[in-house]
């Protein structure tokens, strides 16, 4: 391994049609695209994605390949440093930012796998087993398909919590919002936790009252009840209800992160590896929301995240979101298995674990 150096860096955009129409309370959407990052040394690779625009990729052609070649594979924390540095005149949030985010991973990946080693273990794991909670329930879907996919979370595979969204229409279908927390609770008993997510669609005292009236459905955690800009509109919602209040997924640095935590907006902080800066920045949040006494949770690919999650003391949980979980099993051999409510890392498989199905994904491929 002396003298190993990053050969190539080739990255590739994917477009998948979602299975049927998804919208949340701000957007709708009816594909998703994952730019997937491929970094070689020697015989070994690395593989690493993001969900975004395929501007993403044309970022990784164009602003990161040369700062990652000719690297030493190990030093995953230089590589990272220096891609930081390098987009300074561009701006790090968004689509640079998930650019910087996949490389990470693979960067993560290809390490592990040169010291043969599961990448949870190279981190220092806490834990085999990572909680997760089901999440989909768009507001796109009629009854029957709500119905569908929450039972197959806790009647078929056990998942202990789901999430459902709500805010429809920029929180203009109050009604309609409770009906399908009313039903969701219906479905899934007394025994599930039930989370709702309005991705910002809510005024503040709107959400105040919409959790309110939702009372009697036992709702624990309310993600972006308010924009996750409003950290003021978080603390005021924050300290008006008994749900956790979450938010943090737009995350693009710890300085964003501690903002959040030192603003007493959220009672469990979310943070995405495929957005943050990869898992390097995922882990030094994890530290942030540590320092503040809070709890972590993964935001959406759970198959990108569950090795990180893994080996910080202060996970809450990851989301196994429909979306992303659906298109990770038709791009990866190696996925893992939710029944019970938790996925675990396998110890004995190098890297993430995960192998890229190249010939079965060519129909999608964009750029």
């Amino acid at each position: 391994m002396i003298g190993t150096v990053v050969d190539d860096v080739d990255v590739a955009a994917y477009t998948v049609p979602t299975d049927a129409p998804e919208g949340d309370g701000t957007i709708t959407w009816s594909s998703t695209t994952i730019v997937v990052v491929r970094i070689r040394a020697g015989d070994t690779v690395g593989t690493g994605w993001t969900y975004g625009p395929v501007a993403c990729a044309s970022v990784v052609r164009d602003m990161l390949a040369d700062i990652v070649l000719g690297r030493d594979p190990l030093d995953v924390g230089a590589a990272h440093e220096a891609m930081v540095r390098a987009v300074r005149n561009a701006g790090r949030p968004g689509a640079i930012g998930y650019a910087i985010s996949a490389v990470d991973v693979a960067l993560w990946d290809l390490k592990a796998r040169l010291l043969e080693v599961a990448l949870h273990r190279l981190l220092g794991a806490v834990r085999t087993d990572v909680p997760i909670y089901g999440s989909g329930g768009f507001t796109t879907y009629d009854a029957p398909q709500l119905r569908t996919q929450l039972s197959r979370w806790v009647f078929e595979q056990a998942i202990p919590r789901v999430k459902i969204k709500v805010g429809e229409s920029w929180g203009s279908n109050p009604d309609r919002d409770l009906e399908r927390i009313d039903q969701t609770r219906r479905i899934i008993g007394d025994g599930t936790e039930l989370y709702v997510d309005a991705n910002g669609g809510y005024t503040r005292k709107q959400a105040i009252r919409m959790i309110r009236a939702a009372d009697d459905f036992d709702v624990r955690w309310f993600e972006e009840p308010v924009s996750s800009d409003d950290l003021d509109g978080l603390r005021e919602v924050r300290d008006a209800i008994s749900a956790d209040v979450a938010a943090g997924e737009y995350g693009y640095d710890l300085y964003y992160f501690r903002r959040m935590c030192a603003a007493g907006a959220v009672d469990c902080l979310q943070v995405d590896a495929s957005r943050c800066g990869g898992i390097t920045e995922w882990l030094r949040a994890a530290a942030v929301a540590a320092s503040f006494g809070l709890d972590v949770s993964g935001h959406c690919g759970p198959h990108l995240h569950a090795h990180a999650a893994a080996a910080i003391p202060n996970l809450r949980h990851l989301e196994w979101f429909h979306d992303h979980v659906r298109i990770e099993s038709m791009f990866f051999d190696g996925t893992l298995n939710p029944l019970g409510g938790t996925v675990s890392p396998d110890p004995d498989a190098p890297g993430h674990g995960l192998t890229l199905r190249t010939s079965d994904i060519d129909r999608y491929l964009i750029r």
